[in-house]
Formats: structure tokens, C-alpha cells, sequence
């Protein structure tokens, strides 16, 4: 009986665990089974691997072949696992020595003819490789850029399981990755492009600069969706931290490009209003992948015409809009995957949605029932609202407004106080707070918190509405550059709260 032994890693989410693949080559008729919960992606492997190895001028065991992923519990699923299956075969043959195999991860798909393809999230399992402790990670090729932005792992690329038995035996290299490049800034739309809308304007900036959640509410044709795509163009630079963990979700998302993977600009994600729940959320079968919500994660997420998206698919961002993350629940496990993202929702005010309100054509009970399917719940979680109208005499004949570039400058001043502000207790912005702690230790004086009181007192705002309200009051603080928010920035937080401007 001959043992062998490798290793690979399982992703669920962005989360991964090592897997222990051990091949056992013992007595009986020719056959390999594999065990350890395989999907039907991974049971399909056993033929793959086995040309893939006679293929690349290996040898086959002409026995029984047993391969054992373990933990056994944990469900394995894709093709990720093919190329540390052949070299756990060839380790229990003896067709190679033990020497690098015992301390190297091994991650990618075989073709029949021995090339190792490329697959999904391979960045989340090269952070869950180092996690665990190991220090050296084979991967496909063509991921060399993705798998190298992982500092303190020595990553290798291989085009071919020829290529990893001859380095594994000590008789030839793998493919090292190139110093990162970084990406040059992606050229955004101009916040000067967009013609009036001032109010509009001011909440796109205060939403920027605070976080927050933003509905816009118009005919069409007015500049919603333009000012929408203009938000992101405001954001600060990604992380270090921020930006990895944005490349870890499109990665597995499969959206990543060869040269250049790193994502260091906020994400942009706009589904169409058709869009289903898993979709929206993430889901499917077999593997749970991410959704638009953790697509947008550390960025901006649009609907437009929100009041066309399904109920359901409203409903469901409830959850990630709380809490900041999306966990898919399956029967054996969940994925977790981050989603805290901005949230822009741009609506008509009704069916018709002529240019003047005055000339609106829609009963009552229509204009009711069309932003109706906006229940209160979600619109109790957006921080700004505003209704724009059509442009006054002489928006097209005025100077050209401000550009995005005096906006941002603005915007990361307020960012940065605010960073400073809570730096110490783990926040980063204003909306990231939860509400016991602008209620009881970061509470403005008494004199500025009095129209929240009386709207709390006049049924006009939840308890959540009033932890927003203070959230969007220390913003505009932020932006005016005063230590504490005043009367004033309380009334103009409580303005947009009811779909108001300055």
C-alpha cells in the first residue's frame, strides 16, 4: 500500500480552509473514487486528471486508487482541486519526491492535455492559504498578477502539470509574477456635466462625504442617473486593506482582468431593474457567488427606476444595508460575503412622469401604489432624499458648475475629520456609527438635538430615522469644518430626511 499526500484550499464566500488530499494506491481492479463530499464538477475530475497525468508523460497507477479530501464534513466544490489530486497520485506512485510537495498549496483546473486553466477566487485562497500558515502557493499561470498581490507567499505560476512535475522533482522552474503595476486612476464623468440641480447637487456631496444612502426622486431626463454615475468619481482611493478585499469579491465574481487585477477606485454597480433576488444578493446553485450588493462592496450600488425592481429584490437589501454583509445560507454551511456598499435608489414620481408635476395625468391611488412598492422599512434605512425639478431659466446659459475635482477636495476633508474622530473605536465614517454611540457618547448639546425631539415626538421619524438624522448632521458638520453639529445641521439633516434640499 502506497500513501500520498497534498494540498489545496476550499473557498465558501470570501472565506477559505485548507484541504488535506490524500491518495491512497492499494489492492483491487483499476478504478479511482473520490471521497470528501465532492460536487459533481469535482467527482468529474477523476477522468480529467487521470489523461491530464498520462498526457504530460506521467504514469498512471494500474490499481485501485482512493482519494480522500479532508475535512471530510466540508463540502468541496469546482474543479480548484485537479492539480493537487494528480500530484497526490504521483506522490503515493513515487514518481515524485515529497520534498516540496509536504510544504506547497497547489490550485488550479487540468485540461485532458495536462494544462492548468485558470479558476475562480483564486485570491481568496491564496489569503486563506497564508492565513493558515503556509508560505509557498503553485497557481495557474494566468493568475500569476492576482495571486501575487498576496506580500509574505511565495507564489509560482505553471502553464502545464509537466511543468509542476519536472519543478517538483528539482529539474526545472516555475513562472514568477512581475511587480504589481498600479493601475492608472479609470477616467470618471464630471460633476460639472450635470446641468442645475444644485440641491442635488449638495446631497451627492454630503453623500459622499458621509457614507450615506441616496434617493433621488424626478422625471426623467432631469439628471438622476448622472449624477448617480458621478458619485463614485468623489470617493476617496480604496485601501490597502479595502482594495484587496474588493479584488477578493470579483474574483470570485470571475470578473477580474489578467494584467492588472488590483481594484483600488470604488466599485460602480448598476443591475437592471429585472434583476432577482440572487442576483441582487448572491446565490445560485451549487457554488453561492457574489451578488450586485458585494460586487459594490466599498462602493456605490444604483437602481434606477426602483420602483419598477421587484418587491422582493427591495426587500432583500434590508439586511446588508444594517448589517454590511450578505450570509447565504446552504445546507451545509453559509457564505459569508461583505456588502457594505452605498446605496443610490432614482425613481419617477409617478407612472406617467410628465416634465411639469402640474401636468401629471395619474390618479391618486397610481402615484400611490407606483413608489408604494418602497416599503417603509427600506426607505427608513436611506439617509438622503431629494426631489428635483426640472431646471429654471438660464441652467444652460450660466457658467459651467463645479467640477468633481473641487467637490473631492471637500469631500476628503470631511472624510479625514471624521476618520479622525473615530479612528480609535474601529469606524471610518460618519455612516459606518452605529446609533447608541452618537446617543450616548458623541451626543451634540441638548439645544441641537431639539428637532429631533419634537419630530420623534410628532410620529414623523423612527428611532432609526433618528440615529440617521445624526449621522448626516455630523457630515454636514464635517463639511462646514466645525467640531460639532449645530441646531442647523440637525434641521438640514431632518430636511433631507422628509425629500428636501438646503
Amino acid at each position: 500500500m502506497a500513501l500520498g499526500r497534498a494540498h489545496s484550499v476550499a473557498v465558501s464566500g470570501v472565506d477559505g480552509q485548507l484541504v488535506e488530499i490524500e491518495a491512497d494506491i492499494g489492492r483491487g481492479l483499476p478504478g479511482v473514487h473520490l471521497v470528501g463530499l465532492p460536487d459533481t464538477a469535482l467527482q468529474e475530475s477523476r477522468d480529467r486528471v487521470r489523461a491530464a497525468v498520462t498526457n504530460s508523460g506521467a504514469e498512471w497507477p494500474d490499481r485501485r486508487v482512493i482519494l480522500a479530501l479532508s475535512p471530510a464534513t466540508l463540502p468541496k466544490v469546482g474543479s480548484v482541486y485537479d492539480l493537487a489530486l494528480a500530484a497526490a497520485v504521483l506522490d503515493a506512485a513515487g514518481q515524485i519526491p515529497k520534498t516540496l510537495i509536504e510544504k506547497t498549496v497547489l490550485l488550479g483546473e487540468l485540461a485532458l492535455d495536462g494544462r492548468v486553466r485558470p479558476v475562480r477566487g483564486v485570491l481568496p485562497a491564496v489569503i486563506a492559504a497564508k492565513n493558515a500558515g503556509w508560505t509557498r502557493v503553485v497557481v495557474p499561470e494566468s493568475a500569476l498578477a492576482e495571486a501575487g498581490l498576496v506580500a509574505g507567499v511565495d507564489v509560482l505560476g505553471a502553464r502545464t502539470l509537466h511543468q509542476v512535475i519536472e519543478w517538483l522533482r528539482g529539474e526545472g522552474g516555475l513562472q514568477r509574477p512581475d511587480t504589481p503595476r498600479l493601475a492608472a486612476d479609470p477616467a470618471r464623468p464630471d460633476l460639472s456635466e450635470v446641468v442645475g440641480q444644485e440641491d442635488a447637487r449638495w446631497a451627492v456631496e454630503v453623500a459622499a462625504a458621509g457614507a450615506h444612502h441616496l434617493m433621488l426622486v424626478g422625471p426623467p431626463g432631469i439628471g438622476k442617473t448622472m449624477l448617480a454615475q458621478r458619485l463614485p468619481g468623489l470617493l476617496p482611493p480604496l485601501t490597502e486593506a479595502e482594495a484587496l478585499e474588493v479584488t477578493a469579491i470579483h474574483s470570485l465574481a470571475g470578473l477580474l482582468p489578467d494584467d492588472n487585477p488590483l481594484i483600488t477606485t470604488a466599485p460602480f454597480v448598476a443591475p437592471h431593474h429585472t434583476t432577482t433576488v440572487p442576483a441582487m444578493v448572491g446565490g445560485g446553485s451549487g457554488f453561492a457567488r457574489p451578488g450586485a450588493v458585494s460586487r459594490a462592496h466599498r462602493g456605490v450600488l444604483f437602481l434606477d427606476e426602483c420602483a419598477e425592481v421587484g418587491t422582493k429584490v427591495l426587500e432583500a437589501l434590508r439586511t446588508p444595508l444594517e448589517d454590511g454583509e450578505v450570509r447565504i445560507a446552504r445546507r451545509d454551511g453559509v457564505a459569508r460575503y461583505p456588502a457594505r456598499f452605498q446605496l443610490v435608489l432614482a425613481a419617477n414620481p409617478c407612472p406617467c412622469a410628465p416634465p411639469r408635476d402640474a401636468d401629471c395625468v395619474c390618479a391618486p391611488t397610481a402615484r400611490r401604489r407606483y413608489l408604494g412598492k418602497l416599503s417603509g422599512p427600506l426607505m427608513d434605512r436611506i439617509d438622503l432624499r431629494i426631489t428635483m425639478r426640472p431646471n429654471a431659466t438660464g441652467a444652460y446659459t450660466n457658467d459651467v458648475a463645479e467640477p468633481s475635482e473641487k467637490v473631492r477636495e471637500r469631500v476628503a476633508a470631511a472624510r479625514a475629520a471624521a476618520l479622525e474622530r473615530w479612528r480609535a473605536h474601529g469606524w471610518t465614517t460618519n455612516g459606518d456609527v452605529p446609533g447608541h454611540a452618537l446617543r450616548q457618547r458623541f451626543r451634540p448639546p441638548r439645544m441641537a438635538l431639539a428637532p429631533i425631539e419634537q419630530a420623534l415626538r410628532r410620529g414623523k421619524l423612527t428611532a432609526r430615522g433618528a440615529d440617521r438624522a445624526l449621522r448626516v448632521s455630523w457630515t454636514l458638520a464635517d463639511l462646514r469644518g466645525a467640531a460639532v453639529p449645530d441646531i442647523n445641521d440637525v434641521d438640514g439633516a431632518l430636511r433631507f430626511k422628509d425629500g428636501g434640499g438646503r
